[in-house]
């Protein structure tokens, strides 16, 4: 079978690696993937966000599945688009994807089903925002409606900070359009955890659990990003806690999607906070997350080719989803400056195997690869316990090199201290 993979980053790497293990597969082209999915699959240089170029193209090269990974095309349509010319997917419809597209959706959807999340109040008025804003404590959340490259959600510690952002949101456009429509709500406090799920609007199986680490620099400081690694699982998602997720927070949204017409199928995913009053959503994704993707999936035992189409064709309740019992860490290798103003252009070397190395942000140049984003590389390893897979990961990140490389020195170290390690 020839299957396309839509997406250009870390996380569309992890799926064509862990992709290349089924026997289904064929051929893999990635849309419009970068200078490292180069070495794993064919390039078709289509912007992802031209959804009708994508559908296009897939239907005239006659592929067989597709597997559309980034938040843009998705809400733009893109599954729609393709599954009117006949090719199945693995990700949400246009009218599904709004659970990521717009914050205000999700967070009312939340209020009418009853999941629990924060408090929150919403605003298309700058003027009524800054107004709400002296009347709550601080610090609190602002998060811009639209999608922003997971960058438009801001926490404020002071009033003054707050104000700033609702009119950096609003009046300066910094996230352009999707900014014209905010939310303002309660900061929450707990650990958080990221759960991937596959779902096909009838059934829904967790992955494993994951810790993001967004900030820039050591001990959680500097800017927010993309997110600088993932450990899996997460020590703090417990059975009991998964358990309680599973029934007030997972099957309650896929349900919900349904009776709102909107069935989601493809991979949901839940950002959760552990709050003392128990697990609330802190956001949804309509799509595999990133850096997540890359310690989640190399975890995984089942033939992930075999869970997508199932999903696709609504029999995921029979079909056995199994993951390998070990940890996995992701140390993402980025340019420095990051995520503010960087360089490109510098040469990767490898002095090590490649293996669950997953490339973010490089280019080809004459047959060597350059960076070419913020985020370069993912590093992942695997091993029986955490401890042992951060050492390895960090082992592993020594083996790869480039100009201005930085990296945060303490991925894992949190959830090392949760499992009373050092």
């Amino acid at each position: 079978m020839k299957v396309l993979v839509v997406g250009n980053g870390g996380r569309e790497h992890a799926i064509i690696k862990t992709l290349l293990k089924s026997d289904k597969i064929d051929k893999i082209y990635a849309l419009s993937g970068n200078g490292g999915i180069a070495s794993d699959a064919t390039i078709v240089n289509i912007d992802v966000k031209d959804v009708i170029k994508v559908a296009s193209w897939a239907k005239e090269n006659a592929i067989d599945f597709a597997v559309v990974a980034p938040d843009d095309p998705l809400v733009l349509g893109a599954v729609d688009l393709l599954e009117e010319k006949g090719i199945p997917c693995f990700g949400p419809n246009k009218k599904a994807a709004i659970i990521e597209g717009s914050k205000i959706f999700s967070k009312n959807l939340m209020k009418k089903y009853n999941i629990p999340t924060a408090k929150y109040e919403t605003f298309s008025n700058m003027e009524s925002a800054l107004k709400y804003l002296d009347t709550q404590e601080m610090p609190i959340v602002i998060k811009a409606d639209g999608l922003a490259l997971g960058k438009g959600v801001i926490i404020a510690e002071t009033l003054d900070s707050a104000k700033e952002a609702v009119r950096s949101m609003m009046q300066d456009k910094v996230f352009g359009a999707s900014g014209s429509n905010i939310v303002i709500e309660e900061f929450l406090t707990g650990p958080e955890v990221s759960v991937l799920s596959f779902t096909d609007g009838k059934t829904l199986i967790p992955m494993v659990s994951s810790m993001d680490h967004k900030r820039a620099l050591d001990n959680d400081k500097g800017l927010n990003t993309g997110g600088m690694g993932t450990v899996a699982p997460n020590p703090y998602y417990t059975e009991e806690i998964a358990k309680e997720c599973m029934e007030t927070i997972f099957i309650p949204t896929m349900e919900a999607m349904n009776k709102e017409g909107r069935t989601f199928k493809g991979c949901l995913y839940f950002g959760l906070m552990l709050t003392p009053k128990g697990p609330k959503v802190i956001e949804y994704n309509c799509r595999f997350g990133d850096p997540e993707t890359q310690v989640v999936l190399p975890l995984l035992k089942t033939d992930l080719f075999e869970i997508f189409k199932a999903v696709a064709e609504e029999r995921l309740s029979s079909t056995n989803v199994e993951f390998y019992d070990k940890s996995a860490c992701c140390v993402i290798m980025a340019s420095k400056g990051y995520p503010e103003k960087y360089d490109k252009g510098f040469e990767i070397k490898f002095n090590g195997d490649k293996e669950n190395i997953f490339v973010a942000g490089a280019k080809l140049d004459n047959g060597k690869l350059l960076t070419n984003g913020g985020r370069v590389l993912g590093v992942t390893a695997i091993a029986d316990d955490l401890k042992t897979a951060i050492e390895k990961a960090y082992k592993k990140v020594e083996t790869v090199w480039f100009d201005n490389a930085f990296y945060r020195k303490d991925i894992g170290q949190r959830a090392l201290k949760a499992n009373g390690e050092k």
